[in-house]
């Protein structure tokens, strides 16, 4: 088996190409046996939800309702700041503030 180093999004990973799963014994973390089929099947699942973007917050499979809105540079700047001090992204903010009015 020869093995290359290719870059993927610069990232080194060393290619350790071709192995026969149906007549290796390649186990995944969970100690079950990796075959031909279930790698096929993991691939599909893996390139079904490639460029999908963050998980669904409404369900799995589904895609999350957007809201845009213009607010005042004072307000974004503050946002931005209240963010970044607590280490959580503008929009989960937003998400509870939102939340908190609609309890009100």
């Amino acid at each position: 088996m020869t093995k290359k180093t290719v870059r993927i999004d610069n990232t080194e990973v060393i290619d350790g190409g071709s192995i026969d799963l149906d007549a290796e014994d390649v186990r995944l973390a969970d100690g079950t046996l990796l075959t031909e089929a279930r790698a096929d099947e993991l691939a599909r699942e893996v390139l079904h939800a490639a460029g999908r973007g963050r998980p669904s917050l409404s369900a799995p499979g589904h895609r999350s309702p957007q809201l845009r809105l213009a607010i005042p540079e004072r307000m974004r700047d503050e946002l931005e700041a209240r963010a970044q001090a607590e280490h959580r992204s503008v929009s989960e903010l937003a998400r509870e503030a939102l939340d908190r009015y609609l309890a009100s």
